[in-house]
């Protein structure tokens, strides 16, 4: 018997309704040199019933297992599988018929890639296609980085999958970050720019566990930024406040409704992050003092600005390069700037923007949010939409707006004058991170927020 080309394997919790379509997909593809392993994992619906059609096919290898989540089900696959290749499929996904060929012919005749993924359709949850998504081609190291493939429908050599010691499975959700951060460090990979899959979105799909993949995403950047940490020091977090605000005066000491005024919630999520070397509160007044010495921090400090550098027309970044030249003379590290009007962004969120940073070796990081509403730019010709809703969704075509909540910057930005610099990535904001208070109105929301998500 010849040596086995490709293993595909499909796991199921409780995702009997779309199963079916999916084996299919696989059965009806246009290269037979493949087997599939069909893993259960305690389902409670038809899931069983539906493996046990395909028990005469000697290419499908069926196995029940207990509940074990995607990372430990593609190792349990990996270890019983025999291809030269692997790829996985989700349960509700659906493989194009060529998807298999095409792959395995990529890595057949270009033995220095490691990975290869296609682009995708997406459809919904009745298998009405709405879109394709395409990928552009990777041009350095900061989009490499930033743009993980998809984590069904990569392939991958197997013999270089066990290399590197598969899968994590500490991190509690998994969507290619961490394979992708292992490959890219050590092989090449490619994308054969052509839709191969169908990607199912629907309510229960395991992408839409947001909070999950963003927390593990965290871990991983956390994990390699760690390595070259000390060369970004010393890390500061500023904290500005001022008697004056536009709406009200003195808003650092607006309490909302956790019994916490606006400058606690700031100074403890910088204190809640063992990466800081400085937290300094920078105002006008010394009143904030009163708010400080509640902490027993060393790190933490008041530095006194003049009242003419909190206007509005006064750049931000002056007042940072002020604390920079005391408390980083050589301008090596970097600044986090905390802004008391964004309560919901957390410390994971403050942390995940320094460590993007370090990852990608860039000047700044900021934190946004996608932008779903139409954006319009004025023309000769009147006004042209610039986010229009294609059928063909290019990952260079989605827009962003700066949510003003979060801004990580390397110090030697600020004595250029600058905030941010001009090489900047992002970082997505996260369900309520991106809320800014503006007026009164918003505070009253924030409290709202509080009562409804019962955060702090």
């Amino acid at each position: 018997m010849s040596k086995v080309k490709v293993t595909v394997y499909i796991s199921s919790h409780n995702y009997g309704q779309y199963l079916k379509e999916a084996i299919e997909s696989v059965i009806r593809q246009t290269t037979s040199n493949w087997e599939l392993i069909l893993i259960n994992e305690n389902s409670t619906d038809n899931t069983q019933d539906i493996f046990d059609l395909y028990k005469g096919d000697n290419r499908v290898k069926i196995f029940k297992t207990k509940k074990l989540g995607i990372p430990s089900a593609a190792n349990f696959a990996l270890e019983k599988s025999s291809g030269e290749y692997f790829i996985r499929l989700d349960a509700d996904d659906i493989f194009e018929d060529n998807n298999l060929l095409v792959l395995s012919n990529y890595l057949d005749s270009n033995s220095d890639i490691a990975m290869v993924f296609p682009d995708f359709y997406l459809m919904d949850e009745n298998g009405n296609v709405f879109s394709q998504v395409r990928r552009q081609p990777f041009y350095h190291k900061n989009h490499q980085r930033d743009v993980p493939p998809n984590g069904a429908s990569i392939m991958i050599r197997s013999d270089i999958l066990r290399k590197i010691g598969g899968y994590r499975t500490d991190l509690g959700a998994q969507d290619g970050t961490d394979l992708w951060g292992k490959i890219i460090n050590a092989h090449k990979y490619a994308n054969v720019s052509l839709p191969l899959f169908y990607y199912r979105r629907h309510e229960n799909n395991v992408t839409n566990n947001n909070k999950n993949i963003i927390s593990a995403r965290r871990r991983i950047k956390a994990d390699i930024s760690g390595i070259n940490i000390d060369k970004y020091k010393p890390i500061i977090a500023v904290i500005p406040c001022r008697k004056n605000y536009d709406f009200i005066s003195n808003l650092w000491k607006v309490e909302l409704s956790n019994g916490k005024s606006l400058l606690d919630i700031a100074i403890e999520k910088c204190i809640n992050s063992s990466v800081f070397d400085h937290i300094i509160v920078a105002s006008d007044t010394d009143e904030v003092n009163k708010t400080i010495i509640n902490y027993q921090d060393s790190r933490l400090e008041f530095f006194e600005r003049e009242t003419q550098s909190t206007i509005l027309s006064k750049p931000i970044a002056h007042t940072l390069d002020d604390i920079t030249s005391k408390y980083d003379k050589d301008y090596s590290g970097m600044t986090y700037l905390g802004v008391i009007q964004a309560p919901f962004v957390d410390t994971s969120t403050i942390e995940e923007g320094i460590n993007s940073l370090i990852m990608h070796d860039v000047e700044s990081t900021i934190l946004v949010e996608e932008i779903n509403t139409p954006v319009f730019q004025r023309t000769s010709h009147g006004m042209n939409q610039i986010n229009k809703n294609d059928y063909i969704i290019d990952d260079f075509d989605t827009l962003y707006s700066h949510t003003r909540t979060c801004v990580v910057t390397r110090n030697s930005n600020l004595k250029k004058g600058s905030l941010t610099g001009s090489n900047i990535i992002s970082n997505i904001a996260y369900d309520r991170e991106a809320f800014l208070i503006k007026d009164e109105r918003d505070i009253s929301i924030a409290n709202l927020i509080l009562k409804e998500k019962k955060i702090y």
